[in-house]
């Protein structure tokens, strides 16, 4: 039997620059759901503090979450909720200097915050779901911008 292609990325020779990676998703629940999220009226308390705090820890680890993810020097995660007409969105941005990006980072950010949103609501909004988790913009290494820079 021949051994495991898999790997990390080799990292070795390439040039450290300053880079940024903003990722989204949202959390699809009713109305009265997001009301009291945002009046911190549910029953295990304020959920966008919860999420927040989440989602920096998730960035912070995402390397022990995929098993080929560099470990990264982040200087600075941030977290930001808007309501949405179908539920609120979580928007994360990383930012950093290192030899690879902030891509996972980023992504994991925003899993977090929406896993802990869910968490925090799951008795009172059945069906809630998890939807259009995806990477919107990076910038920094060889490939420079990637995607569109989201407004803040």
């Amino acid at each position: 039997m021949s051994g495991s292609r898999i790997g990390m990325a080799d990292l070795t020779g390439k040039e450290s620059s300053e880079r940024c990676s903003i990722a989204s998703g949202t959390i699809r629940i009713p109305p009265a759901v997001v009301d009291s999220m945002l009046d911190c009226s549910l029953p295990k308390g304020d959920a966008i503090a919860a999420a927040t705090v989440a989602g920096i820890q998730a960035a912070k680890n995402a390397a022990g979450l995929v098993p080929l993810c560099h470990p990264v020097s982040i200087s600075w995660i941030g977290l930001t909720f808007h309501r949405t007409g179908q539920g609120l969105s979580a928007r994360c941005e990383v930012r950093g200097r290192d030899f690879t990006g902030f891509e996972m980072e980023a992504l994991a950010g925003v899993c977090g915050a929406l896993l802990t949103l869910y968490d925090m609501i799951k008795g009172s909004a059945d069906g809630a779901s998890l939807e259009n988790i995806r990477l919107d913009y990076k910038s920094g290494g060889d490939s420079g911008e990637v995607g569109c820079r989201p407004a803040e």
